[in-house]
Formats: structure tokens, C-alpha cells, sequence
């Protein structure tokens, strides 16, 4: 039982991929759920406690610059035995992750907005480990990548969980790597007039990849000039066989498979010539970390 530091993340401060705007978010959230009344603070009131931030759930902890802003714009300090990247074993327990500080009604009007940020980016961290993990454990060179299936308002958090887990984000957002997808495709009129058009408008910084359901259409992605061609929806041996001879003409193009592949069945998709598996799942429908916040017995 305890907290013990995921190696390949011990020397990264995860809070540095933060831009300065992001604490906005978090006060936006905060006050979805501030009472126009607080009667649960006229109760406790301004007494001054210390509250134990405990895990309860095994799993690899992430959120910790999201849950002390909470606090910070509650009034109340926080103090971390546990930084975002570590794992912990609550199989023998609950795990104290760290101690909060601050007059009770205030502790008591954070609690929940914070502990729900924190299992929820606890969860997408947790299940992108696991993820890679997999990866690793079968000597598979490429990475898992998340997707833009992700909760509106809350794709930050989402997003920052999956880089803290060890996997890739894939697109923040339109703005990030162009996508063309069947719509587009259909109605562009081609694949090879959509992936010209895209190239010209994106120039040499911004990479264009297509999503194609068969090999032909893959075949004229990566013959257009995409940089990316993603295999969607493919059975395991017909996605390998697709991939090998792609990366046999095209060796520079990115081979991406996606479509149905869950965190049991994802090793059956990974071979040297595939590059990235993505999944939906790692943002959308994860399981969340159990934490909870208690006020600690006055010290005698």
C-alpha cells in the first residue's frame, strides 16, 4: 500500500504544459457549483481545520495543479505527498495523497469541484497507462493516442490526463494536424483532391493525415501526399497486411489504426508497421479514481 513513482515520469513538472490561461477554467467550474445561500458554511462555519486528501483507488494520479486551484481560490492551502505521475496501491487501503488547510466552510465549498477534476483526470491517466503499458509489455515501437472524443469545457483536463498516463493526445483541437475524414472526402470529391487542397492550405508545418476504410483508399492517401493515413475500422490481420505494404512503398507515412479497438483486444492491432493506435475510450466512458476529503480529528 502507498505511493510509488511511475519511473518515466519522475523528472517532468506535468503543470508546465499548462498555458497561463487555464486557471479561468478552473474558476469557471468552481463557480458552476457555488450556492447563492451557503448554509452548509453557516453550519461549520470559519473554524480552521486540516483535511486528509485520501486515494482510494488504485491507479496513477494526475490533476494535482487543477485540484489546488480549486483550493487556492477557496482560500485553502494544500500540501502533496504524491505528484501527479505517481501510482497508488490502495489494494491493502486508503493512501493519503495530501492534506488540504483552511477554514472548514471554505474546505467544505471546494471539495467537490476539485475531487471531481482529480478522479476524473486520475481516470484518463490511469487507463492511458495501462494502455501503454500493454504497448511495452509486447515490444511494440509505436504510441497510443487518445482522440477528440472528449467532454466539451473539459478537454483540458482530458487531454492532460492522457500525457501524464504516457500517452499522446493526438489533436487538442482542429487547429492541430488536419484531419480528413469520409465528409470531408465526400465532399472534396476525392481523396487525392482533398489531400491538394488541404497541402496547399496548411503548407510545410501543419501535418495532414486521411482516415480510410479500405487499402485502395489508403493506398490513394498516401500516393496524394498524406502524412498520416489512418486504418479505420480494420480486423487485426487485415490491418497488419494493409499496413505492411504501405510502409513498404511509403516508408515516411505514418500508419495509424483505429476504430473498435478496446484495451483487451489492442495488442492484436500492434506490429512494426504501425505507428499510433488511438482510442475513444481513453476520454470517453473511462473509469474515474475514487478519492475523498476528510476532516482530520483536532490533534489533543
Amino acid at each position: 500500500m502507498g505511493i510509488e513513482a511511475v519511473t518515466a515520469n519522475e523528472s517532468f513538472n506535468f503543470e508546465h504544459l499548462l498555458a497561463p490561461n487555464w486557471r479561468s477554467a478552473v474558476q469557471r467550474w468552481l463557480d458552476e457549483d457555488l450556492p447563492s445561500m451557503d448554509i452548509g458554511g453557516f453550519v461549520v462555519g470559519d473554524k480552521m481545520e486540516t483535511a486528509a486528501l485520501y486515494g482510494k483507488s488504485s491507479g496513477v494520479l494526475a490533476g494535482a495543479p487543477f485540484f489546488t486551484e480549486v483550493m487556492r481560490l477557496v482560500g485553502c492551502e494544500v500540501e502533496w505527498a504524491a505528484k501527479d505521475g505517481d501510482r497508488i496501491d490502495a489494494s491493502s487501503g486508503k493512501v493519503v495523497i495530501a492534506r488540504v488547510k483552511g477554514s472548514c466552510r471554505h474546505l467544505l465549498i471546494g471539495e467537490r469541484t476539485a475531487l471531481n477534476i482529480l478522479s476524473r483526470c486520475s481516470g484518463v491517466a490511469t487507463a492511458a497507462d495501462d494502455a501503454a503499458r500493454r504497448g511495452r509489455e509486447v515490444g511494440w515501437h509505436g504510441m497510443v493516442a487518445g482522440t477528440r472524443k472528449t467532454t466539451p469545457g473539459f478537454r483540458l483536463v482530458e487531454k492532460y490526463g492522457l500525457v501524464v498516463g504516457g500517452a499522446a493526445t493526438h489533436r487538442n483541437d482542429l487547429s492541430q494536424m488536419v484531419m480528413l475524414k469520409d465528409n470531408h472526402i465526400m465532399s472534396a470529391g476525392s481523396i487525392t483532391k482533398a489531400v491538394a487542397l488541404a497541402k496547399r492550405a496548411a503548407g510545410f508545418s501543419i501535418k495532414v493525415e486521411v482516415e480510410a476504410g479500405t487499402y485502395e483508399a489508403a493506398h490513394e492517401a498516401a500516393t496524394a501526399g498524406a502524412d498520416v493515413v489512418m486504418l479505420d475500422n480494420f480486423e487485426p490481420a487485415a490491418l497488419k497486411k494493409a499496413a505492411a505494404r504501405l510502409k513498404k512503398e511509403f516508408p515516411n507515412v505514418l500508419i495509424e489504426a483505429s476504430g473498435g479497438i478496446t484495451a483487451d483486444t489492442m495488442t492484436q492491432f500492434m506490429s512494426p508497421d504501425v505507428d499510433v493506435i488511438s482510442r475513444g475510450s481513453l476520454t470517453q466512458g473511462y473509469a474515474c479514481l475514487d478519492f475523498s476529503l476528510k476532516v482530520l480529528p483536532a490533534e489533543p
